[in-house]
């Protein structure tokens, strides 16, 4: 078997003999069309994909092909990190699910890379070691200047089509966000959008957010704002701890 792909004996004999042919009849020629004429590029798939990216690799696999993005600025690094601690904190004490921070492959119609995702308990199967086989229960794009049209785009359609139940959609740049949920008719429908307000989460209960949070600088504290979503079950937990711990006394 040749190098070039799998072809028999005989189609290499032939193929070889069709070079040799034009090479002898104009080599100019011959030559020109191999420099000029790009060759087919080779699609992969997804599992070469996933043996070829590192965990520091910023790429989606679209089509067979291996997209690469431009790291992101501090600014939506920060944005990320602030939501990553405030979800993990939320979710991790209540046996909710998992919350993932970017890099790390949700593979749907395509294989993308959200800012952030959570899987909800009970299809934490979909959860693989490098990658999510499956819709996540909620996604969160931060935007960039050049991401925007993709994230409102192919990833929008492509998310909902895919069944991710809610899409956060957050462009610090306008200080704007846009909440979507999925309708009964299987689209997104837009739940809230704004740069003040409150969202309440349909898929991590009793969660909300202040939408202004995330336009301040520098961000309130994660602390702070665990106090005021969790209000008195968050608070009684951490002075159940503190004491456990041996920085309060124990109750009268």
């Amino acid at each position: 078997m040749s190098e070039r792909g799998g072809v028999t004996l005989q189609e290499e004999t032939m193929w070889r003999g069709g070079v040799a042919t034009a090479f002898a009849d104009d080599p100019r020629k011959w030559l020109l069309e191999v420099l000029v004429v790009p060759a087919e590029p080779r699609k992969m798939t997804y599992d070469e994909f996933l043996a070829w990216a590192n965990e520091d690799t910023l790429a989606e696999w679209v089509d067979g092909e291996v997209v690469m993005y431009s790291p992101a600025s501090r600014r939506h690094q920060d944005i990320g990190g602030f939501l990553y601690q405030v979800l993990r904190a939320y979710v991790r004490p209540r046996h909710l699910g998992e919350v993932i921070q970017a890099p790390f492959q949700m593979k749907l119609e395509h294989g993308r890379e959200p800012d952030l995702l959570f899987v909800a308990s009970e299809h934490l199967e979909r959860l693989k070691e490098t990658y999510l086989d499956g819709p996540a229960d909620l996604v969160v794009e931060i935007t960039s200047p050049e991401s925007v049209a993709r994230d409102r785009g192919t990833k929008f359609y492509e998310y909902e089509a895919g069944g991710v139940q809610e899409y956060w959609l957050l462009d610090h740049n306008r200080r704007w966000a846009e909440f979507y949920r999925m309708g009964e008719a299987g689209f997104y429908e837009t739940v809230f959008s704004g740069r003040e307000g409150v969202y309440h989460s349909e898929v991590l209960p009793d969660f909300w957010l202040r939408v202004e949070w995330l336009w301040q600088k520098p961000l309130p504290a994660v602390e702070d704002v665990l106090l005021e979503v969790g209000g008195e079950t968050y608070a009684r937990r951490w002075i159940e701890r503190l004491r456990q711990r041996g920085f309060l006394p124990p109750p009268d």
